[in-house]
């Protein structure tokens, strides 16, 4: 009856979970927030500069320019925007869903000094004249033309400034005198006798004064339509920013190209986990229908923390998602493992259940709190997707750390002492001919699918394979260097999308009727529907508008243009440098005091390893190496680190077993038994990962396709310095002291996993 009990609290458990999900992700998933790859939008970083050399670009002056940026916002009717100060002078801002960028782009940049000024230059009224909020779009009772109405403050202020110019009166020159010449953004050097005559002159419009206006209000004409009318009265409105804004960086998206890249993503992603769910029911059978269970709840979970986080979802965000559950994988593979083992070693089930959920909580902590520093060190240093991948990532740590820990365990145990599974090994993927007799007490040796393999006799090899991959990686770099993308050159990037296959020859052409000359041009896409134009210079603002327009004309989609200045790369390569620095330091400290200073300095070593294997890679290849490679360097770090620490977790609890190693072929054959322990663990964590990558290299959107190689490439180095490298160094190095003087490896205990 107590069984019975157990089996109706399974089942109503997973019921209310299936009902709450059903019932609620759709409503999630509609409120989470899309960062503009996945919706279209644009990004813009820019330094801020002071306005004259009087002034000093302090906190309060961002903060001040921040509001005013926030207020020009939200006349455009965009509510979900980020502006963020970044460092002592800098301003990101994001824009997820605007419909036209080019209007938000003027409005954001515009310092929007307003000032009204006679014919020699020399200011009369300013901004600080103005009403606030009078600004507005009008048509002139006249001609019917679009203009800018406003109201001062002071009607006689106003008719002693019309009253002069009225009275201006210089023969020599070649224009009238009565002229009030309104001027957007003055600046020092600008003249209006140099602009006279122009097609399009810096100011905004001259008109004649003939009268004295004791008025306050003034009509602002000019070459207007309604919406370029709008737009001033929007940004007078709004008033004149502090500062001058420069722009060091820029990226949109076209809505096009963010619904494409969110419906293949999301595709992706779910061919990923579902082949994942099969791998794991196909390899652990019963555990692994637990965690297919379990690794859906953690799914809602963090779509769930995220959108109450009221983060912004991007494409590198789905990854660290995907990439989660990999890790989350990882949680249970390593608890699943250790009871195959306690299984065969003639245990009864609830024993084996009980010892292997004890024994794996240790790494599981241990793997999870060093990844958590990585990820912690790459929201930290991160900027724009960047952060909110570590974002992601570190989410998905702490939830699959409780529903792999706690939820997988507490389902299991309600089965644990069911007859059904007492006399059925089976069902956890162990065949009876495995386990032993109980009784046995001889130490089995370092088996792999029934074959004894001595994995530490060939360190030598290992340490050649990684020596030469590691010197042929430093001569590629020196000969080839790397393919930098648009993030680490002076330049711009145009994507363009059509509904058809076009071709590079055409899309020059294109680019040839708005005079511009394209260093180089790819084509992309399945059926080379997609062409990627690179420039070797910086774009204007008006020439960006220009290409959006042309393109949007001649193939229906808005095109991405990213545009950035060479300092913005530089910065994120050197704070990717100390990301990496400073996590090895306190993953070195974490893995002192939880381990030893040599495993914490092997392990370093490994992640370097696998970090610059990654960079080499992409030398090796020419792979366009962006902003995305090196989030996903960083991520490796946090994988390599994870994949280290199991197999130390390992050989650490051998050693304690061993109690004092006397010997280095005693040191050495509890490093190989350790390897052969954990190498199904690391293979199975290694597959199902990749499963998830690689569904995004081949199905994802062409935007993380380099995101996807640089982790499959990190993956594969990963598993590789776990098993084979990082553990035999560590073998060298303690070895030479052991051979000096035995050590006792029985000081430190164990965490004690909890009891279900």
């Amino acid at each position: 009856m107590k069984m019975r009990g157990r089996i109706v609290a399974f089942f109503l458990i997973v019921l209310i979970f299936a009902g709450t999900i059903g019932t609620t992700v759709t409503g999630i998933t509609k409120d989470i927030n899309l960062g503009l790859d996945l919706q279209g939008g644009f990004e813009v970083l820019y330094k801020v500069e002071p306005v004259d050399t009087q002034q000093e670009v302090d906190r309060t002056t961002l903060e001040s320019t921040v509001e005013t940026l926030n207020d020009r916002v939200n006349r455009l009717g965009i509510s979900e925007a980020s502006i963020d100060i970044e460092g002592e002078d800098r301003i990101r801002v994001q824009l997820a869903g605007v419909e036209n960028q080019t209007e938000a782009r003027e409005l954001l940049s515009t310092t929007a000094q307003l000032s009204f000024r006679d014919v020699n230059d020399k200011e009369l009224l300013s901004g600080n004249d103005v009403k606030e909020n009078s600004a507005k779009q009008d048509f002139d009772p006249k001609s019917n033309q679009p203009i800018v109405t406003l109201e001062l403050k002071d009607a006689e202020k106003f008719g002693e400034v019309t009253s002069k110019i009225k009275d201006m009166n210089n023969p020599e020159t070649t224009y009238p005198d009565n002229l009030l010449v309104i001027w957007m953004d003055y600046k020092e050097g600008d003249s209006f006798a140099e602009e006279y005559g122009k097609e399009d002159p810096k100011y905004v419009s001259a008109p004649s004064v003939t009268q004295t206006l004791n008025t306050n209000q003034v009509m602002i004409s000019g070459n207007f339509t309604v919406e370029s009318a709008k737009q001033l009265a929007n940004v007078i409105n709004s008033g004149s920013l502090p500062v001058h804004m420069v722009e060091k960086y820029s990226t949109s998206v076209g809505a096009q190209f963010g619904e494409q890249a969110l419906n293949k993503t999301v595709f992706a992603g779910f061919i990923g986990v579902g082949i994942i769910f099969l791998f794991m029911i196909a390899i652990y059978r019963f555990p692994g229908l637990i965690a297919v269970i379990n690794l859906s709840i953690y799914i809602y979970l963090i779509l769930f923390v995220f959108e109450l986080m009221n983060g912004v979802l991007t494409l590198p965000g789905i990854a660290a998602l995907i990439l989660g559950v990999g890790m989350a994988v990882d949680a249970n593979v390593i608890t699943f493992e250790r009871i195959k083992e306690e299984l065969r070693t003639g245990k009864s089930l609830i024993s084996s259940f009980k010892a292997g959920t004890k024994n794996s909580l240790s790494t599981i902590l241990d793997a999870n709190i060093t990844t958590l520093i990585a990820a912690s060190v790459l929201f930290i240093f991160g900027t724009s997707s960047v952060k909110g991948f570590a974002t992601m990532l570190i989410v998905s740590i702490l939830v699959s750390f409780i529903t792999a820990v706690f939820g997988t365990r507490l389902l299991l145990s309600l089965w644990i002492k069911s007859p059904f599974l007492k006399q059925r090994p089976s069902w956890f993927a162990v065949k009876r001919s495995d386990i032993k007799d109980i009784k046995d007490k001889q130490v089995e040796e370092a088996k792999l699918f029934n074959r004894e393999i001595n994995v530490v006799q060939h360190r030598k090899k290992f340490f050649w394979i990684s020596t030469i991959m590691v010197v042929l990686g430093i001569v590629s770099l020196a000969l080839f260097k790397l393919n930098p993308g648009i993030d680490f050159a002076s330049g711009s990037r145009i994507e363009i999308l059509a509904e058809t296959s076009i071709t590079t020859d055409e899309v020059e052409k294109e680019f040839g009727k708005l005079d511009l000359e394209v260093k180089s041009i790819v084509s992309s896409g399945e059926n080379g529907e997609m062409a990627i134009a690179r420039f070797d210079r910086v774009l204007s603002k008006n020439k960006i508008a220009e290409v959006k327009s042309h393109f949007v004309d001649t193939y229906g989609n808005e095109p991405n243009v990213s545009v950035v200045s060479p300092i913005v790369g530089e910065e994120l390569v050197k704070n990717a440098a100390y990301a990496v620095a400073i996590a090895s330091i306190f993953m070195i400290i974490y893995v002192t005091i939880r381990f030893e200073f040599f495993f914490a300095i092997t392990a370093i070593i490994a992640l370097l390893h696998d970090a610059f294997f990654t960079i080499a890679i992409f030398s090796v290849t020419q792979i366009e190496f962006d902003i995305t490679i090196v989030a996903a360097i960083l991520t490796i770090v946090g994988y390599s680190i994870n994949d280290t620490i199991v197999t130390f977790d390992r050989i650490r609890e051998n050693l304690r077993k061993k109690k004092k190693i006397k010997s280095y072929k005693e040191l050495a054959s509890v490093v190989n038994r350790s390897l052969v322990q954990t190498f199904v663990r690391s293979i199975n964590t290694s597959i199902t990962t990749l499963i998830a990558v690689l569904a995004f290299l081949f199905l994802g959107a062409e935007s993380i396709g380099g995101f996807a190689i640089a982790l499959t490439f990190g993956l594969l180095a990963g598993t590789y310095s776990s098993l084979f490298l990082a553990s035999q160094l560590w073998l060298v190095w303690r070895g030479k002291m052991i051979k000096k003087k035995p050590v006792d490896f029985t000081k430190k205990k164990r965490v004690e996993g909890p009891q279900v």
